[in-house]
């Protein structure tokens, strides 16, 4: 058996979240604590409590799903979960590279946290609100896709921002771009277009500014080699050197998240089990669409800490 963790992304979060496992374990608990205290500001209290607008800000909902996912680590830690021993890769979705960075030892939680927020805020505020937009296709494969964005970009910004597997590709850039993309994808086979309900084109070459206020936010970052590598969203491959990861971050704040490749590169690499440290079981469900050789285990509460230690036991 051969193990990877895999990080969640933005959408995962649930008011309540992490609750159970701050109670629950100590190690844990004090995760909320150092997150809270690296932001001047009680966001358990809000991971916790809500209310769930608040907690779905992209300001906000970042930093607190790495939160999630560094006290379902240390959880896991707790019952005898040792990372280099473990496990061969960490991948994270999105912001959920951060997570796996942080899990992983390349950086730590207090600046996970302060990176993310600022991550969040540029995001937010690289585009005004109403004029961008993402959709989700399913049924049509990137290739299809990629023409199907071309033809929709004349005049505008659409190109691909996740695919994410198992049929799902996710589309963003300018309002009425993404719109034309839909139709056209209609009209080329998609099975379904669906409009999401985003604050911004996340992955788009919109984020530019956003891109630019990380790269200069991660220069004075403290980054080091990961304890075992990561497998990049722009590169769908492992990497492990903390000049190239600062690098790779930087481009997929407007770079396309390969998810279904990096699950097909763990595959390949003969993982067979992924843990999905943290909140939600959206990658779980991902990850058995993408590659039948994959099974998945969600660890975001206590029951499913023991679930997960007792499969590598």
């Amino acid at each position: 058996m051969s193990l990877a963790l895999v990080f969640p992304g933005q959408g995962s979060q649930t008011v309540g979240m992490g609750r159970e496992l701050a109670e629950a374990f100590p190690e844990s608990r004090k995760v909320f604590d150092e997150v809270d205290e690296a932001l001047g500001e009680r966001l358990s209290a809000l991971i916790f409590d809500g209310p769930e607008d608040a907690l779905t800000l992209t300001a906000n909902a970042q930093p607190a799903l790495m939160a999630v996912s560094l006290a379902a680590m240390r959880a896991l830690e707790s019952r005898g979960l040792d990372l280099g021993a473990h496990a061969a890769f960490v991948a994270g979705h999105s912001l959920g590279e951060y997570s796996a960075l942080a899990a992983a030892g390349s950086l730590s939680i207090t600046d996970a946290a302060r990176l993310l927020r600022i991550r969040g805020k540029a995001m937010q505020a690289a585009v005004r609100p109403g004029e961008g937009a993402m959709a989700a296709i399913i049924g049509l494969d990137e290739t299809q896709l990629a023409a199907v964005c071309a033809q929709a970009s004349e005049g505008g910004v659409c190109q691909i921002a996740n695919d994410n597997g198992g049929g799902q590709i996710v589309i963003s850039g300018t309002k009425a771009a993404v719109e034309r993309g839909m139709q056209l994808a209609s009209e080329a086979g998609a099975k379904r277009a669906i409009a999401l309900a985003v604050s911004a084109p996340f992955h788009s070459m919109l984020m530019q500014p956003a891109a630019e206020r990380m790269r200069e936010a991660l220069a004075g970052a403290w980054i080091e080699a990961p304890r075992v590598p990561l497998v990049a969203n722009v590169l769908a491959s492992a990497i492990s050197d903390p000049d190239e990861i600062r690098l790779r971050l930087v481009e997929q704040v407007t770079g396309q998240v390969r998810w279904r490749e990096s699950m097909s590169y763990l595959a390949d690499a003969e993982v067979d089990l992924l843990f999905e440290v943290g909140a939600g079981k959206v990658l779980s469900g991902l990850a058995k669409r993408i590659d039948k050789r994959l099974a998945a285990q969600p660890v975001g509460t206590p029951a499913e800490v023991d679930a997960a230690m007792a499969k590598l036991a």
